[in-house]
């Protein structure tokens, strides 16, 4: 009886452990999808960043147009809050000795305006005497390079120098329309001009009046998160970085200015005035601003003066930005900013290919501003992750003080 059964209790482990594969292949099949699925789950990821990305980029254009149209009404205010940057510390300490706000802000306004006004009046005689002598060196500083491209080692002949110079001169009479009609259009730009200094005036009096009410102001109405709100704290940052940015772009270009200019003066070199201004200005736009001021230099030393000049000149300059590049500018700002230097000169080129001499001067605090309300975001994404942002902050500044 029990035989023709035992081949059945033989086959019955075999029964039970074909389900257990299946299970297994199931519990398999589950844990590791398939290869298309994977792709189709990334593709689909792809696809949406990348209309995220497509939207983030469309509205920074539509906002980039908008800026544009509104460009007239925007650039006072920007040239306002800058000048605020730099007036405000004497403002605030008349505030502290009891002087009323606004009394305050005309003294402080008045003696910037006299500042300003009898620096153009030192330069603008200078200019007037010195231009036509200079202008009699730079014919024979021309000439003077003419006569040494047609000697070794470059041996150029005068029919090359001629096509070269006919070219120059093919190339001005072609362009004559555009400026007869920038000469012509000279009264509106200079109407605009004045327009623009006005408000910029008028904005910055009342911002230096009336600008500490601002940010109170925008807590209550933004709300408290906890002790002020995002957008309050975002901007008071930034104010404090374009302030420091400002100030001490300021003194690094007074220094630099002030120790170029003694060379200058020295070596008698002729409107040393004038390229004193324009280094102090100059420093206003990192990288560029002072290898455009030191060639203008070098330039007029040779042109007016010699070779063995214009070396000097040379060399004084080299000293000068290597002691500003290397100790007096890491000294003051103390890598508040932390931009590289090739974000910007970048953002200094990107901003005077698309508006001029104005977008160079903002580049850098505008893309200054754009990195602290970044910085901001990370922090606060770090915070909510529930990172200890301070803490590791704190720990890498420390080491490398350490490194």
């Amino acid at each position: 009886m029990n035989e023709p059964n035992q081949p059945a209790d033989d086959a019955e482990p075999a029964g039970d452990a074909e389900p257990v594969d299946v299970a297994e292949r199931t519990v398999q099949v589950r844990n590791h999808p398939t290869r298309g699925r994977v792709f189709l789950a990334g593709l689909r990821s792809t696809s949406i960043v990348c209309l995220q990305m497509i939207l983030v980029l469309a509205f920074l254009y539509v906002l980039m147009i908008v800026l544009a149209k509104f460009w007239v009404v925007l650039l006072p205010v920007v040239l306002a809050i800058i000048v605020c940057t730099v007036l405000w510390p004497p403002v605030r300490w008349l505030r502290a000795r009891r002087v009323p706000p606004a009394a305050a802000v005309i003294v402080v306004v008045l003696l910037a305006l006299g500042v300003v006004g009898g620096v153009i009046g030192l330069i603008v005689p200078s200019i007037v005497d010195q231009a036509p002598d200079l202008a009699n060196k730079a014919v024979d500083g021309i000439q003077k390079v003419q006569d040494w491209a047609q000697g070794p080692p470059l041996n150029i002949g005068d029919e090359q120098i001629s096509s070269f110079v006919d070219e120059i001169t093919a190339k001005l009479q072609q362009s004559a329309t555009a400026i007869a009609s920038g000469v012509f259009s000279g009264v509106g730009v200079a109407t605009s001009v004045l327009v623009t200094l006005f408000a910029t005036i008028v904005l910055v009096f009342f911002f230096l009046k009336d600008g500490p009410r601002f940010i109170p102001w925008l807590n209550r109405t933004m709300g408290v998160a906890p002790e002020r709100s995002h957008l309050g704290e975002v901007l008071l940052q930034m104010w404090n970085t374009l302030g420091g940015f400002i100030r001490t772009q300021a003194i690094v270009s007074f220094v630099d200015a002030a120790l170029i200019g003694a060379g200058l003066l020295i070596l008698n070199v002729p409107l040393a005035g004038v390229l004193i201004v324009i280094t102090f200005l100059g420093g206003f736009i990192p990288i560029v601003g002072a290898f455009v001021a030191g060639a203008l230099a070098v330039l007029i030393a040779l042109v007016s003066a010699s070779v063995t000049k214009a070396l000097i000149v040379l060399g004084i300059i080299l000293v000068v930005q290597q002691l500003e590049g290397n100790v007096l500018q890491p000294w003051l700002q103390a890598k508040s900013m932390n931009l590289h230097a090739v974000i910007v000169l970048l953002s200094v080129t990107l901003g005077g290919t698309l508006y001029g001499i104005t977008g160079a001067f903002l580049a850098v605090p505008a893309v200054s501003c754009l990195a602290v309300a970044l910085r901001y975001i990370v922090d606060q994404i770090g915070t909510a992750a529930g990172e200890k942002v301070a803490e590791e902050d704190a720990a890498a500044a420390r080491a490398a003080g350490d490194g």
